[in-house]
């Protein structure tokens, strides 16, 4: 028979072998857990960084449509034609009318260069669009007619001429005429221009140069004639208020300068007499071209 020898069963080995193998998982547990947070933390880095990424992206993108959708919306609203063919016009609303001091008083006779000389006879209010506008009332005698300027178009009337204007307008008309050469139509609308333009220099030049004195051989047109009539009766009728002369002493004072009517007895010229009075329309529109007169 044989002997099973047994060893001496030491406690202290036994014990350091259980401890060894629990301490060596605890320490694999520790690094796995270690390991795991370090992934977890650059996971969450990177998926930050790609979010931010993808939403610069999508922002840069909505921009870009954006500006894509106006600039295709403006080619739409160029190629669309209206119906009319027309651009309409912007309607601005006037609350208040433009307010100016009154430069003329009742009474007082200023120029409108449409119609000659006038008188105002009083200050009016007409309300026009719900707007109540301030307006000159003028009497004009010769043509048995009334008209009304807003005051804030005072600009286009003009006063009287003084002495000393009156004065070089009858040394104009004894200068000699200066007639051009150019076709009679195109002189006619000079003439028409001078005479609407409102100063007395170049209503003076329109009579001088359409003057034919006391030559009876010398041929002129009717309207040649009418443009002479319309012009002298406006410098006649602006030198008698001037001078504070009668008619028929201011008339012979401009035939005298004009060689007209010599020996003969001061006529009025016939106008067409007009049995009612009429409203003229309210400031009508005036071109750039007429100003006031110049002393």
């Amino acid at each position: 028979m044989k002997i099973i020898q047994m060893k001496k069963i030491n406690t202290k080995n036994i014990l350091k072998k259980i401890f060894k193998g629990k301490t060596a998982k605890k320490v694999k547990k520790k690094v796995a857990v270690k390991k795991a947070k370090k992934i977890k933390k650059v996971v969450s880095k990177r998926i930050k960084v790609a979010s931010k990424k993808i939403i610069s992206k999508t922002s840069k993108l909505k921009k870009t449509t954006k500006v894509d959708e106006a600039k295709e919306e403006q080619k739409n609203a160029n190629l669309r034609i209206s119906k009319s063919n027309e651009v309409k016009p912007e309607i601005k609303k006037v609350k208040k009318q433009e307010t100016e001091k009154r430069e003329y008083k009742i009474k007082d006779y200023i120029v409108y260069p449409k119609h000659g000389v006038g008188q105002i006879t009083e200050f009016k209010k007409i309300n026009i669009g719900g707007i109540d506008v301030e307006t000159y009332v003028i009497k004009f005698e010769k043509d048995k007619a009334n008209g009304m300027v807003p005051v804030n178009k005072q600009s286009h009337l003009r006063p009287l001429a003084t002495i000393n204007q009156v004065n070089k307008c009858i040394s104009i008309l004894k200068s000699k005429p200066k007639i051009k050469r150019s076709m009679w139509s195109r002189r006619a609308q000079e003439y028409e221009a001078k005479i609407s333009s409102g100063k007395i220099y170049e209503l003076a030049e329109v009579v001088r140069d359409l003057n034919k004195g006391d030559d009876l051989m010398v041929d002129q047109s009717y309207s040649e004639r009418q443009l002479f009539e319309k012009a002298y009766e406006r410098i006649l009728s602006e030198f008698q208020i001037v001078l504070n002369l009668s008619m028929e002493d201011t008339q012979k004072k401009l035939d005298k300068a004009l060689k007209r009517n010599l020996g003969v007895q001061a006529q009025p010229l016939t106008t067409t007499p007009k049995s009612s009075t009429t409203e003229l329309p309210i400031e009508e529109p005036i071109s750039d071209t007429e100003e006031n007169l110049d002393d």
